[in-house]
């Protein structure tokens, strides 16, 4: 039986919803490694493929904005990303200032490697599809609640 809500100790690492989110994420980004290594990319640089894939070009702006990073975090992934030929970054005739990113055509490519990686994780995962869908709607409303703090 559980206790009711006055009953909890607010400071029980058990109740944390911040230590749930911290070790689930961990968790789930660990079954993403060895799905990604054979693509050379790590979790971070495979959100940035993911942002491409679905969109291009993008402002290092826009792409900061949608991967929620900053975009001093964001450069060195992108760097690492044009190193391996995946991307470039040129800046916008007529606006020196923005830099647009765009797939290199080994970029493209890589898309169809990867989209082995959803189905795997969810096989990894062990749980429905419509369980996963729910959860990611939960945590897509804690994310806009958080960011209106």
């Amino acid at each position: 039986m559980s206790a009711a809500p006055e009953e909890l100790d607010a400071l029980a690492l058990e109740n944390q919803v911040c230590f749930a989110l911290a070790v689930a994420a961990r968790s789930v980004i660990g079954l993403y490694r060895p799905l990604l290594e054979p693509l050379g990319l790590t979790h971070p640089q495979y959100l940035v493929m993911l942002a491409l894939w679905g969109d291009e070009p993008l402002s290092v702006t826009d792409l900061s904005e949608k991967l929620a990073l900053d975009p001093g975090t964001l450069s060195p992934l992108l760097k690492r990303l044009e190193a391996q030929g995946y991307l470039e970054r040129r800046r916008v005739p007529g606006n020196e200032r923005t830099l647009a990113v765009t797939l290199t055509d080994a970029g493209r490519t890589l898309r169809a490697d990867a989209e082995r990686i959803p189905p795997a994780v969810v096989e990894r995962l062990g749980m429905p599809v419509e369980e996963l869908l729910r959860l990611h709607a939960d945590l897509s409303a804690v994310i806009a609640a958080a960011r209106t703090e």
